[in-house]
């Protein structure tokens, strides 16, 4: 009995490092495959007869919406009792998702509501200038949270910031002020901030020169 209690322990603990060295690697990098079910959170994409469940960001369901053949790159979160797969339309985005889990108090849940409420150029903008106000604007998203992205990840995401859209400035970084107010004033009306934010940000990049009064009104007739 002793010895079957021991070798337990053995066992127990070589599958709780097995765990721990799967979690970090990832199997499959891409799935590619016909685009069978899609919502706004999840997609699934069938291969050779296997219907793969992924969750997405807005971002990726941006890219990928209304098409029928469609190619997405995968990080596997694998746990004792649970196996996800999360889909990411672009390598930056998977990558700024890796990132974002390394900071204490992140999980894949909040990094995925980080990268959907920001494209990558603007995700790597807002950490790199210390935007603490812009990421409490993520829900689930509060000061400590804010300030220990920042601290964890304003390194590590510069050399994205300035490798990405070259030649097209990002709307982080050409209309932060402006976009900053008027989604501050919208929420004060009581338009939930996610929803504000996209809308800001796609009249900001259809127009970067507007004012703030400008773009309030605009997005007014958006939401």
């Amino acid at each position: 009995m002793d010895a079957f209690k021991k070798w337990m322990r053995v066992f127990g603990c070589a599958r709780a490092r097995m765990y721990a060295v799967i979690s970090k690697t990832t199997m499959i990098e891409y799935v590619k495959g016909e685009l069978a079910e899609i919502t706004p959170a999840t997609a699934v994409v069938e291969c050779a007869g296997v219907g793969y469940l992924l969750n997405i960001s807005l971002n990726a369901y941006s890219a990928i919406q209304g098409k029928r053949e469609v190619k997405l790159y995968v990080y596997e979160a694998i746990s004792e009792d649970a196996h996800t797969l999360y889909g990411f339309a672009e390598k930056q985005e998977r990558e700024l998702f890796l990132q974002l889990l390394t900071v204490s108090g992140v999980g894949g849940g909040t990094a995925r509501m980080i990268i959907s409420s920001f494209t990558p150029a603007e995700l790597c903008n807002v950490i790199s200038s210390g935007n603490e106000r812009m990421l409490k604007s993520v829900k689930g998203i509060g000061l400590k949270t804010a300030q220990r992205i920042i601290v964890d990840l304003k390194d590590k995401v510069s050399a994205y910031a300035s490798g990405s859209n070259a030649g097209t400035p990002s709307v982080a970084t050409q209309s932060s002020e402006v976009m900053e107010e008027a989604v501050s004033a919208l929420t004060m009306l009581g338009f939930q901030t996610a929803a504000s934010q996209k809308v800001v940000t796609a009249i900001l990049m259809e127009t970067p020169s507007l004012a703030v009064e400008q773009v309030i009104k605009e997005a007014l007739k958006r939401l």
